[in-house]
């Protein structure tokens, strides 16, 4: 298993400044990372830094709570896909989902995959913390239905991050096919491993370079 290829390098901290960018950036260099997983503000900065390389860079939008518009939502993705974005992990808008606003949030995630074009990864952001099991699935097939590349579990912002719980439910929902993201909360190699076996095809974290150390 090539753990490294399965790790979004991640730096979403609101404080984050340049110099902790950079270290991000030599990380995913040194470790050969498949991502790093930044704000839309530091988009341009790492895919100038990283373009002789095959790391990605990904970047989120409606960042983190989910509540733009859609308008909104498609033109950060634009955006980011203008300054160099690979990858794109969008939230959802978790109350027009609890209620029953399915349409809206099947809607709201199609503008994005649309936005990112071809070529793009579109990663959805479920929360799964504030959702049911039921929730959970509906999210799921929404994104499918949608055109996403992957689900996905968590921002880190919310009350708690991913689970195996989740992850496997979200990968029964989803089928093989579908990328699955855990994300919130993974800190040690044996949590990215309990991801892994539970149905995770990528794992976001800030503990990337402890992980891979083992």
């Amino acid at each position: 298993m090539e753990l490294n290829k399965y790790i979004d390098h991640t730096i979403l901290k609101q404080n984050a400044v340049e110099a902790d960018l950079d270290k991000i950036i030599a990380e995913a260099r040194e470790y050969n990372f498949m991502s790093v997983c930044v704000s839309p503000i530091w988009v341009k900065k790492c895919a100038e830094a990283l373009k002789d390389t095959d790391v990605k860079v990904c970047t989120v939008i409606g960042f983190p709570h989910g509540v733009h518009t859609t308008k909104t939502k498609a033109f950060e993705t634009s955006d980011a896909v203008a300054n160099g974005a690979d990858e794109v992990d969008m939230v959802i808008a978790v109350g027009k989902l609890k209620d029953g606003e399915l349409d809206y949030v099947r809607n709201d995630i199609k503008a994005v995959v649309d936005a990112a074009g071809k070529g793009i990864v579109t990663k959805v952001i479920i929360e799964s913390c504030l959702l049911t099991d039921e929730e959970i699935e509906t999210a799921c097939k929404l994104a499918k239905e949608a055109g996403a590349t992957f689900v996905k579990t968590s921002t880190g912002f919310s009350t708690g991050g991913a689970t195996v719980h989740a992850v496997e439910l979200m990968r029964k929902t989803v089928g093989p096919d579908m990328g699955v993201k855990a994300s919130g909360g993974v800190r040690t190699l044996e949590d990215a491993k309990a991801m892994i076996a539970a149905g995770a095809t990528r794992i976001g974290t800030s503990n990337g370079v402890s992980i891979v150390k083992g």
